[in-house]
């Protein structure tokens, strides 16, 4: 691989760990879940971890996959560059035959003179849906659509909040597996928005928000708050990410379904 800008590596990073992630799948079957999960894992993770330390030898690379040691390292909060990544953001769903509902994320937060840091680039990958997308080229949002809200929502663990959500507004729960997955769905049009509670960390959410924000969709924490990430504890426990025009009405009934319990 040739050294590239940092979208265009991002992109290249995540197509290249789900690819692998595809051919795992091929050669590995599932006949043992839990074996291609964790093999899955380790895999996209050195692939990702090897990759940034001969591309980007100076930057700090934070992942799901790290050791403790990695993650709380005091190098990281001092670092002018952190790669956020998750190698495999929905394991569960990678484990299961006929599944698409899984990512690889690639971020790179960077630090601003004036606002602590931002995100500066980012990458998700659906290997099994085949389409990348990246803060390099964002997709296009949809159109506001007429009929009810459809929300995507966690398919193991959908924030009890959620159900007074969508009822307050009109709203259809979707379950789907990866956060990437659902934000991916949000930027395509297959959902309106993703609200999730209870949790989370960095790597869950920055690829994806990367390039939604790069997309122009809004992205913020359920209370309407940026979401800030490369902090000391790496927990980033709720998100929001809808189509602009809608983000003020969801804000709204979020606050509303707290206020009632």
């Amino acid at each position: 691989m040739t050294i590239r800008d940092d979208h265009a590596l991002a992109g290249d990073l995540a197509a290249e760990a789900g690819e692998r992630l595809l051919a795992l799948r091929a050669d590995q079957g599932f006949g043992d879940p839990t074996a291609l999960r964790q093999a899955g894992d380790r895999q996209s993770h050195l692939h990702l971890t090897e990759s940034l330390a001969r591309l980007r030898p100076t930057d700090y690379v934070l992942s799901e996959e790290g050791t403790r040691e990695e993650r709380l390292h005091p190098r990281r909060r001092v670092a002018d560059r952190v790669w956020i990544i998750d190698p495999l953001d929905g394991t569960r769903e990678f484990g299961e035959e006929g599944r698409a509902d899984w990512a690889v994320h690639v971020a790179l937060w960077r630090r601003g003179d004036a606002t602590g840091g931002e995100l500066a680039a980012g990458a998700i990958a659906l290997p099994a849906q085949g389409v990348t997308f990246t803060t390099a080229a964002p997709p296009a949002l949809p159109a506001p659509r007429q009929g009810r809200v459809r929300i995507a929502v966690s398919r193991t663990r959908p924030p009890e909040f959620v159900k007074k959500l969508a009822y307050l507004v009109g709203a259809d729960m979707v379950p789907m597996g990866s956060a990437g997955a659902k934000i991916a769905a949000v930027l395509t049009g297959e959902v309106d928005a993703y609200v999730h509670s209870g949790g989370q960390y960095e790597w869950d959410s920055a690829a994806p928000v990367a390039v939604a924000l790069a997309a122009g969709a809004h992205a913020s924490r359920i209370d309407g708050s940026p979401l800030v990430y490369n902090q000391e504890n790496p927990s980033l426990p709720d998100i929001l990410v809808s189509l602009p025009d809608l983000a003020p009405t969801l804000l709204a009934g979020i606050r509303d379904a707290h206020r009632q319990g």
